[in-house]
């Protein structure tokens, strides 16, 4: 089999999950920008032809790295699942003549050129307003009707957005924003390719309207959706819609469930916006994960794309639903093999499968009062789940049996997750009505099990 280059950093799915997919079709050589997942190792290890540990640099020195590794191993595809490594990975397959997202790759990562690419091209966009100093968050309250959603450019995870109503507001936000994205950097969780890490990159736009009460068929799904894809020499192949549980605030994720109990008219209305809208940022060939806001009377806006599939989970989710490999596809695609594409978006599935995230939160984002300690065997599963579904604990995005369960705080976003589950049930809306159910009761059923041991 050809070799391929692995590029690992913070993020995306499980390496237990991905390498073996990757492994399938070629030899896999990692390079290592962050501290590879020791938990886990004995289920990832054998898929590796060759593993190495480098030490991160920025813009052009990091590309160097992964061309110089690249050559070393023959490559003859190179691959990374991490937002923080996209950029850093379509330069350096640019410089190596290799498939990959293309010299565009930054309208998919920095959200301030993207929404400029966006405007320009009409697709719809919140009105929004980069900022560089305290003069630009000014001008942006003369333009922009606040209240306003200040956002981090290079950030993922909902991480370094806060709510503001005002300048002064703003001021404060844009403060701790940095401090978080300083905070989240130093934890490996930053942009690579950035001479900064992206920390001092944002930007203000309007917080527009959801509405679900036109789209969804039933109650409690969240208002965005996501469009997984793959672009191929430029063409773009939409594959399947994923929804959400309602977000907390600011606009924190607490849970991906596919599929999304939508009618297939309003998926395929879903479908050619996310086509307009990674059409524009003019991509080469990628994994996209495109998130669209849902609103009242049919409106819809972007949100994001990424020139990578949708994080953690995302990529089992539609292996269990709707049977393709996307990892596996594109892994083929770069390597120049032949791959069969759905000739329009799927729209239905068998089953559901979701990613819950366990933040220290209710429903509504309100703190839990008491911090338990974190332990997934301690919690009676069967009695929170429907008949049918399953939940298993994703280690690699847990924290160890017995640590505290992190405080939530709005400006951290997903930092604050103290472990990942996946969800798998019978339907879309039998697996939401699982994971509210257990977000109602884990507080409880954590610290239930803190007290029944501490008694004995």
């Amino acid at each position: 089999m050809s070799p391929i280059l692995f590029v690992y950093a913070k993020g995306g799915p499980p390496l237990e999950y991905a390498l073996p997919r990757i492994a399938v079709h070629a030899d896999v050589h990692v390079l290592a920008l962050a501290p590879l997942p020791h938990t886990t190792e004995p289920a990832w290890m054998p898929w590796c032809a060759s593993v190495t540990q480098a030490q991160p640099s920025d813009g052009r020195a990091l590309v160097d790295l992964i061309c110089t590794h690249a050559d070393r191993v023959e490559a003859a595809a190179v691959l990374t699942l991490s937002e923080y490594a996209v950029v850093a990975v379509a330069h350096a397959c640019v410089r190596l003549g290799l498939a990959g997202a293309g010299e565009n790759v930054a309208a998919a990562r920095d959200k301030r050129l993207m929404r400029r690419t966006w405007r320009d091209a009409g697709v719809p966009v919140p009105g929004f307003a980069e900022v560089r100093s305290a003069d630009d968050i000014a001008l942006a309250f003369e333009r922009l009707t606040p209240p306003l959603l200040l956002k981090a450019a290079w950030s993922a995870g909902s991480t370094a957005h806060l709510t503001v109503r005002n300048g002064p507001e703003a001021l404060r936000a844009w403060q701790i924003g940095r401090s978080v994205m300083e905070a989240s950097s130093a934890q490996g969780y930053a942009e690579l390719h950035s001479a900064d890490d992206g920390v001092s990159d944002f930007l203000l736009e309007e917080i527009v309207t959801g509405d679900t009460g036109a789209w969804f068929e039933g109650p409690g799904w969240g208002d965005y959706v996501s469009v997984e894809g793959i672009v191929t020499d430029g063409t773009y192949h939409p594959l399947c819609i994923t929804g959400r549980m309602p977000t907390i605030p600011p606009f924190t994720e607490r849970a991906s469930i596919a599929p999304a109990a939508l009618p297939q008219a309003l998926q395929r209305r879903i479908e050619e916006v996310s086509r307009s809208a990674v059409d524009a940022l003019g991509l080469d060939t990628c994994a996209t994960h495109t998130e669209i806001k849902l609103g009242a009377d049919g409106a819809m806006w972007l949100i994001e794309t990424a020139a990578r599939f949708g994080g953690v989970m995302t990529t089992r989710q539609v292996e269990n639903v709707f049977g393709l490999d996307m990892i596996g596809m594109l892994v083929r695609q770069l390597l120049g093999e032949s791959v069969e594409y759905p000739s329009r978006m799927l729209t239905e599935g068998s089953g559901a499968a979701g990613s819950l995230v366990v933040l220290a939160a209710d429903g509504a984002g309100e703190p839990w009062p008491h911090l338990p300690r974190w332990d997934f065997d301690a919690v009676d599963w069967p009695s929170l789940l429907g008949d049918g579904s399953r939940i298993e604990l994703v280690r690699e995005h847990s924290l160890a049996p017995g640590t505290v369960v992190p405080a939530y705080e709005e400006a951290g976003g997903a930092n604050s997750m103290a472990a990942l589950c996946f969800v798998t049930a019978d339907s879309g809306p039998a697996l939401l009505a699982d994971c509210e159910r257990i977000v109602e009761a884990l507080p409880h059923a954590l610290a239930a099990r803190r007290t029944s041991r501490s008694a004995s």
